[in-house]
């Protein structure tokens, strides 16, 4: 069997192969680069708009980037951090815009502003101490806050009406938040990737063997699905994409920086509504604050969402767990990525976070009745019959070894790369596809370190995001000179 000689082999088709894929071709338009799917078709796992929260996370609204301290005070670094990581993906999305390689920008990303919703004194505080910590920085000089119930009809009129009058509440808003279809930005950028040579889109392809050479060059098999057709596959570069499956991929790469990773997988609903009437009245994203125990991606919103161009409100995410690390997965996920170098990890988390697994259950367990009285707290008027259950994605939180022996649990991404440069692989959940640019930008910086030092790779990558290098927190100059470009460019503004 001939082997299919390659640059780089990029593994799964969602939004971070397909961001690493063209950040690649626009660098180095002569690498021969390979994309395997285990699908019939790309960014139908995490990726897809009905998997995910569509919101372009910026910590705008996302309380929980913003933790209280124990002395009532509130910490915004990662919401600075978050922010920043955002404009890149802004940044190179425009470029990807204004170059035509992306279409309309309306197909895959739609301005809605973002709020934060909050009641009771003690939310109520805590919002309005986090407003004047973040808007006194000028990533977030725009933030409005308000108390007043003539704004708040104005802001999210669902939300409000019909609410207690006794109830304190309280909101802030962000007006150049988005919604961002991140499935269709992703075909969008493998469509136009099928279109250029030296590029490979292999479906329906899941990837059962992976190696290294003694030469340092990684060898693969893949097997379609359809035909039973065994190819292999030998790169200089391997990069693991592939959502949940990430981590059972990278422990049979057998790199050493892949021992005592574990993964903790949850899953995730939906309500949706896509009645005219109802959806017409919100065009935003109102978040609101985690129950106690609730993991991250748990946090409460109602939001404005067009998925596929069509128009829709969603409310959840409701939490709940499974075994499988994909949506289309194995039960056996779980137990199959047991290692004796991830057992004492796996086994300290799950003894040090019952609070999350009672949370997980009693999740699991409610009804649908159960699920509309929780949106009622931000839509008081939900009427059962107007809201319908829809399946969100999976995902694996990281289960990361501590320098004691133990576990911890991670509730953002990592990237983890072989010491020789030659494999990464994409690990754990939010912000995720958001920061897609500011991550795969880590990946070349990893692992192209020659490359990326090289004057033509340093002018490119400054075109495709012109504040390559420099920091957008520290800079407001540079900062508002990217975003205004931004705004204008994506019809954000």
């Amino acid at each position: 069997m001939a082997v299919r000689q390659a640059d780089v082999v990029l593994v799964g088709g969602g939004v971070m192969s397909a961001t690493l894929g063209m950040m690649l071709r626009q660098l180095d338009p002569s690498l021969d680069i390979v994309m395997v799917e285990r699908l019939d078709h790309v960014a139908h796992e995490s990726t897809d708009g009905w998997n995910n929260a569509g919101t372009g996370h910026a910590g705008y609204c996302e309380l929980n980037y913003t933790p209280e301290t124990d002395d009532g005070d509130v910490e915004i670094e990662r919401a600075l951090k978050i922010n920043a990581q955002f404009e890149v993906s802004l940044q190179f999305w425009s470029y990807l815009v204004e170059q035509g390689i992306l279409p309309e920008p309306s197909s895959f990303i739609n301005r809605t502003p973002h709020q934060s919703f909050v009641w009771g004194e003690k939310d109520v505080a805590f919002l309005k101490r986090r407003y004047e910590r973040l808007s006194g920085h000028h990533l977030f000089q725009e933030m409005e806050y308000t108390e007043s119930p003539d704004d708040l009809e104005e802001w999210m009129p669902l939300v409000v009406r019909h609410r207690d009058p006794m109830q304190r509440v309280a909101a802030t808003r962000i007006k150049h938040g988005s919604d961002v279809d991140f499935g269709s930005l992703t075909r969008s950028m493998v469509k136009w990737l099928e279109t250029q040579p030296n590029f490979e889109l292999m479906l329906s392809s899941p990837v059962h063997y992976i190696d290294q050479r003694d030469n340092g060059r990684w060898k693969l098999r893949v097997k379609n699905q359809k035909t039973g057709e065994l190819t292999k596959l030998e790169a200089g570069f391997v990069f693991l994409g592939a959502g949940g499956g990430a981590l059972p991929l990278l422990q049979k790469s057998g790199i050493d920086e892949a021992r005592g990773y574990g993964g903790f997988p949850v899953s995730g609903q939906w309500l949706v509504c896509q009645k005219p009437d109802i959806v017409k009245e919100h065009h935003s994203k109102v978040y609101g604050k985690a129950p106690i125990g609730a993991p991250p991606m748990s946090v409460p919103h109602l939001d404005t969402r067009i998925i596929n161009g069509e128009p829709a409100l969603l409310f959840g995410p409701f939490a709940g767990f499974t075994t499988r690390f994909l949506k289309q997965g194995s039960i056996f996920d779980l137990i199959g990525s047991v290692r004796a170098t991830n057992l004492r990890p796996m086994l300290s988390v799950s003894k040090s976070n019952m609070d999350l697994t009672r949370y997980l259950i009693g999740e699991v367990f409610q009804s649908h009745a159960d699920r509309v009285n929780s949106l009622r707290n931000f839509f008081p008027d939900a009427r059962e019959d107007d809201w319908k259950l829809q399946m969100a994605g999976q995902r694996v939180q990281i289960i990361k070894q501590t320098e004691e022996g133990g576990g911890k649990l991670e509730f953002g991404t990592e990237i983890v790369a072989a010491k020789d440069g030659t494999l990464a692989a994409l690990l754990g959940a939010s912000p995720g596809a958001s920061t897609a640019a500011n991550a795969m930008i880590n990946v070349l910086e990893r692992c192209f370190p020659e490359k990326i030092k090289s004057e033509q790779w340093q002018s490119r990558m400054k075109e495709l995001v012109p504040s390559y290098g420099q920091s957008l927190v520290d800079n407001e100059e540079l900062l508002n000179q990217v975003r205004e470009r931004t705004l204008k460019t994506l019809k954000l503004g």
